[in-house]
């Protein structure tokens, strides 16, 4: 079986997705023996890639398909001749985690920016994306960019400036948020304005 992380980390379901989320800096492909218990059996071999600071899990999940590939072509002839090796797994050096649901994507108005930036970017589209539930609606989060940036005021804060919309997080960075919808549909500063009455939002 071909698992998408570094085994024995992240073993069960949406393996990038838990790792992005987590603010992993690598996860990659691992090649492994099917036995009873889910991604336990011997590792064959395992195929590294980088997480970087802004990628999507749907980034990641492009450099783990690629990593798996890589990992076959060098993996699979000493399959066929029966001479390769398998290491057994160090399942406490791991745990499994489980699916994930539409709702795991309401981000806390409390959290730190790092947090919420890999919460955001470990949902994002193709994924059904990171909420804010508002009095006005549902506010999705699509994307955003994280530079470790100081925020301009009491968070948590959002706001528009010079064409951009910004996050004030609760450890006083900020965070670029790079695409929002409301109910479904695109909204850019003129929209945010007209559905909330203003240009900036103190989130509760």
């Amino acid at each position: 079986n071909l698992h998408g992380s570094l085994l024995p980390r992240y073993r069960g379901r949406a393996p990038v997705n838990w790792a992005v989320l987590h603010g992993e800096r690598e996860t990659g492909a691992s090649l492994h023996r099917m036995v009873a218990q889910p991604d336990a059996g011997a590792l064959v071999d395992r195929e590294a890639v980088p997480i970087l600071p802004n990628d999507t899990a749907h980034d990641v999940f492009g450099k783990v398909t690629c990593a798996a590939e890589r990992l076959l072509l060098r993996a699979v002839p000493a399959l066929l001749a029966g001479s390769a090796r398998e290491v057994p797994l160090e399942l406490a050096a791991g745990r499994y985690f489980g699916g994930r649901t539409p709702e795991d994507g309401r981000l806390d108005p409390a959290a730190g920016a790092w947090a919420t930036h890999n919460l955001i970017r470990a949902v994002a589209p193709p994924y059904p994306g990171a909420f804010y539930a508002l009095p006005g609606g549902r506010l999705a989060v699509l994307g955003s960019y994280y530079r470790g940036e100081p925020a301009r005021g009491p968070a948590p804060h959002l706001y528009w400036e010079q064409g951009r919309c910004w996050l004030d997080c609760a450890d006083g960075e900020r965070l670029h948020l790079t695409a929002l919808a409301l109910d479904g549909a695109a909204l850019d500063e003129p929209g945010f304005r007209a559905r909330f009455g203003a240009s900036e939002l103190h989130l509760r």
